[in-house]
């Protein structure tokens, strides 16, 4: 309480977003959604609650304030309760345009045009997928006088073609719609396919691999959530700071302002989002925060808050991977028996100390014999950690194709020494 006032702060998110979906190659569905949203945390004679609502008339608004306020008055105190972010500036590398009017406002006959093209680069076989579209703003105020306002978009083209027998995926992600290359997702995803038509059986086993943005992003998603400070201060995380746990190849940050990607330049405590550097030349080197873990550690805030994060702690949104130099032909020029992998599917972790997780490839698997792509395999299960995946050692090369994937992170190729097929 400050005098009889409780300590309030405000987030308001709106925008649009919008999806055209298509299987055999027809658009089947297009779906959108206007959203404008009011959420509200306070603290009260030190109890925290918070509620949202999308009713944003005068009457809406009431309830939600008294609403909060009577859950508020039915919670224990919070002792952890870290206070209010403070007034302070949005770092200005953080403000850096990130938001495409057309792309909030694409029609579906803009999006159809994505879809058309990706379909156009084989009409033999059959295309399923979708393209997307979203723009939003979000402003936020707390009753200690901190403001910020931002706003972002993006788009993504993600399907297959598909033969009688084997899929082949190709995507982009873009901040603007136009900046999506159907046609050229649409060729990648044909060529898989056809080289994937006649798939053999493969022993499981241990091999070298060189696996795509797609799933390294995913291997990126697993590992972030040890870089959470919540997750380090319970004991549930594998990472140790200042230790060489991965291979000098690899870097990893967190970066709102890196270019390509996107993400408003503050969380949902408003404190700016700072750059943090999370593995620097395979050093895990430090945590994300949000103000209730900083507390907690005696540090500051990252800026990494998340709506709900009481419970959760902070997240990393907008990974980076370093790239390398090496281009994908070369790292598979240089295997001389292994895999290529597309994509991973349904992958889930066993342990996060160890972060040994199991899942499926898919959308094109293939076999690398002296350095050519041979044939296709049958989808494998892996169980495999990912922090041994990138052990010192392990990693044989990072590749310069650094792509956005639409969770926000930016990743590259990876050329690693083991990977463990289970089936």
């Amino acid at each position: 309480m400050v005098g009889k006032r409780a300590e309030a702060e405000v987030m308001v998110t709106g925008g649009r977003a919008a999806l055209t979906r298509f299987a055999n190659s027809f658009i089947h569905q297009n779906v959108a959604e206007d959203h404008l949203v009011v959420g509200l945390r306070l603290v009260a004679d030190g109890r925290l609650a918070s509620a949202t609502t999308d009713r944003v008339d005068v009457g809406g608004i009431r309830r939600l304030v008294e609403g909060t306020l009577e859950a508020a008055r039915h919670r224990p105190p919070d002792p952890d309760w870290p206070g209010l972010t403070p007034p302070a500036p949005v770092p200005a590398a953080a403000e850096a345009p990130r938001y495409d009017p057309g792309t909030h406002g694409a029609s579906p006959d803009d999006r159809a045009e994505v879809v058309a093209a990706f379909v156009a680069a084989d009409p033999r076989l059959a295309a399923a997928g979708f393209c997307d579209s979203a723009g939003y703003g979000a402003a936020f105020a707390n009753s200690a006088g901190r403001q910020s306002h931002g706003c972002v978009s993006h788009a993504t083209v993600d399907a297959i073609h598909r033969t009688a027998v084997s899929d082949g995926s190709g995507w982009q992600t873009a901040t603007r719609l136009s900046d999506l290359d159907g046609a050229r997702a649409g060729r990648v995803a044909a060529a898989k396919a056809r080289a994937g038509a006649a798939p053999r059986d493969l022993q499981p086993g241990r091999y070298e691999v060189v696996l795509e943005p797609a799933c390294v992003a995913d291997m990126v998603e697993f590992l972030l959530d040890g870089f959470s400070a919540r997750t380090h201060l319970e004991g549930r995380s594998f990472v140790r700071l200042g230790e060489a746990q991965l291979d000098p190849a690899i870097s990893l940050g967190d970066d709102v302002a890196a270019p390509g990607t996107f993400g408003l330049a503050f969380d949902a405590e408003g404190t700016p989002t700072q750059a943090v550097e999370l593995v620097v030349d395979g050093v895990s080197s430090r945590l994300i925060h949000d103000r209730r873990t900083a507390a907690e550690a005696g540090t500051e805030s990252t800026g990494h808050a998340v709506t709900g994060g009481e419970s959760f702690g902070p997240m990393a949104l907008n990974a980076v991977l370093r790239p390398g130099t090496r281009c994908p032909e070369e790292m598979i020029a240089s295997v001389e028996r292994g895999l290529l992998v597309t994509d991973f599917w349904y992958t889930r972790i066993l342990d996060p100390k160890t972060q040994v997780v199991t899942g499926l490839t898919r959308n094109g698997t293939f076999l690398i014999e002296r350095g050519e792509v041979t044939g296709a395999v049958r989808n494998l299960r892996f169980t495999q950690s990912y922090v041994d995946a990138l052990a010192p050692g392990q990693v044989l090369g990072v590749g310069d194709d650094l792509r956005l994937r639409s969770s926000g992170h930016l990743v590259p190729s990876l050329h690693l020494a083991s990977w463990n097929v289970t089936s």
